[in-house]
């Protein structure tokens, strides 16, 4: 079995090696071929050396002359397969006289190269890269030192071998007692040996001692936890013995990292030797006695991890035992601690300021400044969460100590930066004890203002932990607002509750952190606060909206919270430019489209109840967001006016589409109401565009053709789909094209016609626009036939109209009057395309005669179309029997 592993080992380490030689192999290879195929470059006759020619070159024969006439295909190429031999003297008795280097013979006529010379060798094929490879491993096998090679696999196959062997006869096996004695000899012998060198090698000698120390930790643990070979007491005062060694090596040898080790240790020793008693005075009077130490070593060192590992461990452990196992029987054990652990960490960052330089000491500890009440508050409510006003004045307190410590170190020029943010918590804890006094829920808003107060210090100071800090705090306020949502439903007041106060100040605190990033190149971070503050004002009021306001008048008031959304960030925008704040603007004016919807769903149309109102103050507002917008003449600016000119032609279209319904009339009326104001806009486009230019100005000149085809767009569509309404005109009358709902499609081609043939229209259009309108003038034209049969032949207005007779007639003379007209007008015009079109339709109508009339012959009207068909094509061929001929291009042979 141990030759079968020792085999594998080998030959798992031979195959990474051999691969690496092949792979070195082949690269030689590579570069030789290279060198012998640039050596493969033809030489000119002339810089041929005397000794590579022919003998009858040499002689004077005409094969010298021949060398040089040779095409460059033809010359020899297999002598550059291997390096150039070294010319061979000539004999003596070989050598030409003189006579003819001389005098050189004159060239005989050329023969051909073929019947001169034998034909070449082809190019031997190069070895591919498997070839290549398996000639590398072979050599690797049998060049250099091959058994020094092989003894070394073979060599790391028998100790992999050895160790297993030793494994399973169990030769390493020692009682547990033995192990771990040694293991702490050693340990101690380390930190001796660290303790002798810590003035020759510093950094060797602190990581020795604070590895040993750690040894002896763990020995102890594993002797407590796992062997139980000491008591509880002696594991625990051994830990505390170690650890408060490794602290005075610490401060003995200024060394930050044997500190943090020891705190780090010493808070996981009633972790790890924890006996499930759950005695919380002794643990956090042990957790006292810790930072007390952690206040010491901050009077003497500035060292700030050390702070932020001590505050991370008291309160996060002291979280972790609250969730898990406070009731309210142990507040009057609890809130002392609690109270001392906030006077610690209120105090360490006055010293870690203090022991700054005299011009650095504005580089505060901003994590352990605004993370200390944001922590000790979170954990105070929830000692007081049946309590609020309680809180409100815990609040109150709070605001009140950090508003004298503002007040105490503002006058000192080098704490200007932690006086104003005592100053900022001061203002926050005062705002928050609103809320708190109607209800302890709004615990979240302290995350987002501690969190947009850390953004702001962390740009001021130019640090990343603060702004990470800061944006890790704000994901908490919306945890902890969300966590709270099972007490939404109690809120009594609109706006003055709670939840809504705590969303505002969510948003406010994101509105904050993005003008804070927005004043520096961080835009892209700015965008994200930014909709992070959208989010929470917009879903804190539709929240209150919906909550408080009835299904009839919730969307008034949406529409409202959209018109002042839109003013407000316009204004901003306005103060400070920011395309955030102009894609707002123009997303809240977009929004009048949908909640003109929701309007006429809940009251019908958009102006009823206090829809009118609504609509009124979206008017003045909407405006001023545009004069707003206008200043940045952007393109946003021009999609909100361009949107804006859309708005209200939709909203009449919506009031008329209801007043026809209440008013009972008939649906032609109804049609042209809804068209009214659509061809209203696109007459002002055509005519009056410096109505519908205002407030914008020139800039808004550039949107004229896209505002044109949206509006023609919409008519074109409008009017397709009039032409599948039956259009009753009633109480008048239907008659062709002068009954209401014709009225306003003509009108729609009249205005389509007017546009194609302006400069107005694009270029596209304007190459299509006579067959755009012949198509749309035949569709109205059919259009108004079957009206008229439905209208005045009692034919129902469905698609089983189309089997009658008398629909099916009507449609075949009036195709063949067009197809006739066109016909007889293209001919008479030498229009050639005009006559085509003609004998295209009344192509048309024959086969129309033949599939679909054919089955009408039975009865008057099928006949009549034949009859109709046969007369006009009869007239066709008196008047146009041919077509007009086309010029010619070019002159015809005869």
């Amino acid at each position: 079995m141990e030759a079968l592993i020792a085999l594998v080992v080998l030959v798992l380490l031979a195959i990474p090696l051999l691969l690496v030689v092949a792979l070195v192999m082949i690269a030689g290879l590579r570069r030789r071929v290279a060198a012998l195929e640039s050596a493969q470059v033809p030489l000119s006759p002339t810089a041929r050396p005397a000794a590579a020619m022919p003998e009858t070159a040499a002689s004077g024969s005409v094969a010298a002359p021949l060398a040089g006439a040779d095409p460059p295909f033809l010359r020899p190429i297999a002598a550059a397969a291997s390096p150039p031999a070294q010319p061979t003297p000539v004999p003596p008795r070989e050598q030409a006289p003189a006579e003819p280097r001389a005098a050189p013979p004159v060239a005989p006529p050329p023969v051909p190269p073929s019947a001169l010379e034998p034909p070449l060798p082809s190019e031997p094929a190069l070895p591919n890269v498997i070839e290549r490879g398996i000639g590398a491993v072979k050599r690797w096998f049998t060049e250099g030192n091959v058994p020094v090679k092989i003894g070394m696999l073979v060599l790391l196959a028998g100790v992999a071998a050895l160790l297993k062997y030793v494994s399973d006869q169990g030769w390493l096996v020692l009682p547990i007692e033995l192990r771990l004695a040694g293991v702490t000899v050693g340990a101690l012998g380390l930190l001796a040996f660290g303790w002798h060198q810590r003035e020759r090698r510093r950094l060797f000698a602190l990581a020795l001692q604070g590895g040993a120390i750690g040894v002896l930790l763990l020995t102890i643990f594993a002797a407590f936890k796992r062997f139980d070979l000491v008591t509880p007491g002696f594991a625990f005062v051994s830990s505390i013995a170690l650890v408060a060694g490794l602290c005075v090596l610490a401060v003995v040898q200024n060394s930050r990292t044997l500190a943090v080790l020891g705190i780090l240790a010493g808070f996981m020793a009633p972790l790890w030797l924890s006996t499930g008693s759950g005695n919380h005075v002794g643990l956090f009077s042990y957790y006292a006695v810790l930072n007390a130490g952690i206040f010491a070593i901050a009077w003497f060192r500035p060292w700030r991890v050390l702070n932020l590992l001590g505050f991370a461990f008291t309160f996060g452990i002291g979280t972790f035992w609250g969730v898990l196992q406070y009731a309210p029987d142990k507040f009057s054990s609890t809130e002392p601690f609690l109270l001392l652990f906030f006077a610690f960490y209120l105090l360490i960052p006055l010293l870690y300021a203090r022991r700054q330089p005299a011009g650095k000491r504005d580089l505060i500890d901003g994590s352990l400044v605004f993370g200390t009440p944001l922590v000790a508050f979170s954990l105070q409510a929830g000692l007081l969460h049946e309590q609020p006003m309680t809180l409100a004045l815990c609040a109150l307190g709070l605001a009140a100590i950090y508003a004298v410590l503002a007040r105490a170190l503002i006058a000192r020029a080098s704490y200007t930066m932690l006086a104003q943010s005592h100053a900022v918590l001061a203002v926050g804890f005062a705002t928050l004890a609103v809320p708190l006094a109607l209800s302890a829920r709004a615990t979240g808003a302290v995350f987002a203002l501690e969190g947009a107060g850390l953004v702001w210090l962390g740009l001021r100071q130019k640090r990343w932990l603060p702004q990470v800090s800061g944006a890790l705090l704000q994901l908490g306020a919306a945890f902890a607002f969300v966590a709270g949502g099972d007490h939404w439903h109690e809120d009594l007041r609109f706006l003055l509750n709670p939840t809504a106060i705590g969303a505002l100040l969510l948003a406010l605190a994101g509105f904050a952190a993005a003008w804070s990033y927005q004043r520096r190149p961080r835009h892209e971070i700015a965008l994200v606060y930014y909709l992070w503050g959208l989010l929470w004002w917009l879903g804190g009021l539709v929240h209150e909206i919906t909550r408080f306001f009835p299904y009839r008048t919730e969307v008034d008031a949406l529409l409202v919270l959209a018109a002042a959304t839109a003013w407000l960030a316009a204004e901003a925008q306005r103060r400070q430019p920011a395309r955030a704040l102009g894609v707002t603007a123009l997303a809240m004016l977009a929004l009048g489209f949908p909640l003109a919807l929701l309007q006429s769903d809940a009251h019908q149309q958009p102006f009823a109840g206090h829809g009118a109102l609504a609509w009124a103050l979206f008017a003045v507002l909407g405006v001023r967001t545009l004069l707003c917008l206008r200043q940045g003449g952007d393109t946003v600016a021009r999609i909100a006016q361009f949107l804006w000119w859309l708005l209200w032609p939709s909203l009449l279209s919506l009031l008329a589409l209801w007043g026809g319904g209440q008013a009972n009339l008939a649906q032609g009326w109804t049609t042209l109401l809804v068209t009214l104001p659509w061809l209203l806009m696109a007459v002002l486009s055509l005519w009056r565009w410096n109505v519908l230019r205002w407030p914008l100005g020139e800039a808004f000149d550039s949107v004229r053709q896209p505002l044109q085809c949206v509006l023609f767009g919409l008519l074109s569509i409008g009017w397709l789909c009039g032409q599948l309404l039956p259009g009753d005109a009633a109480p008048l009358v239907w008659l062709p094209v002068l009954n209401p709902a014709e009225i306003g499609q003509w009108l729609s081609l009249l205005l389509l016609a007017r546009w194609l043939y302006s400069d107005q229209a694009p270029q596209a259009l304007l190459n299509i626009r006579m067959p755009v309108l012949s198509l749309a003038t035949f569709v109205a034209l059919t259009s108004v036939v079957l009206h008229g049969v439905h209208q005045w032949g009692g034919l129902s207005w469905n698609a089983s109209m189309m089997r009658f007779s008398l629909a099916q007639t009507s449609l075949t003379v009036l195709w063949s009057v067009l197809g006739v007209i066109a016909w007889v007008w293209g001919s008479r015009r030498g229009q050639r395309v005009l006559w085509m079109v003609g004998a295209v339709l009344m192509g048309v109508v024959l086969a129309k005669l033949v599939i679909v009339d054919r089955q009408h012959l039975g009865n008057l009207l099928g006949i009549a179309s034949f009859i109709a068909y046969g007369l006009l094509c009869t007239v066709v061929g008196y008047l146009a029997p041919a077509p007009p001929s086309a010029a010619p291009a070019v002159e015809e042979k005869q």
